[in-house]
């Protein structure tokens, strides 16, 4: 074989690869990315009773029972501010009816609903199933601000909480 043929068959090798490479490079590159999950925004943790709860592991639901607009963010940036986490935010259903703040839950033995309780005046607590996460609070057009409660609240018995994903 001659030198010619050689560089020549060389030449075409290395271009074949070249042009392979070019193009699952260019593939990858242009190909859709993976769809990002959504990290929860709770975990529903077991407490066992004794257990100390604290604004860190409580993440926190507000609707907007009333006319006032950004009630509901307002609340929730004061909660977050006093450590809590932050849950789903928006307006209460159609004709839900609260003065001042309610808090709705399917346990209202709760540690995590007792210490949202202790910095909402006036609060009262509705055993209710709700569809947001965490502890839900209702404010409607009484409502004034989030107050300093309790640091922390013992749990009195074994229970869950919706807590942010560790």
């Amino acid at each position: 074989m001659t030198q010619a043929v050689k560089t020549t068959v060389t030449l075409a090798v290395l271009a074949a690869l070249l042009g392979f490479g070019a193009s699952w490079g260019w593939s990858a590159l242009t190909a859709p990315l993976p769809e990002l999950a959504d990290a929860p925004t709770c975990v529903e943790t077991p407490i066992e009773a004794g257990d100390t709860i604290t604004p860190e592991r409580v993440t926190v639901s507000v609707l907007n029972a009333g006319k006032r607009v950004g009630l509901a963010t307002r609340t929730m940036t004061a909660l977050t501010g006093q450590g809590f986490n932050k849950g789903d935010r928006g307006n209460a259903p159609s004709g839900t009816d609260v003065g001042n703040a309610q808090i709705w839950t399917d346990d209202p033995g709760s540690p995590a609903v007792a210490l949202v309780a202790s910095r909402i005046p006036k609060v009262r607590v509705v055993q209710r199933d709700v569809d947001q996460v965490g502890v839900v609070l209702v404010v409607g057009d009484k409502f004034d601000t989030v107050s300093g409660g309790v640091a922390s609240v013992e749990a009195a018995k074994g229970t869950t909480i919706c807590s942010p994903p560790t």
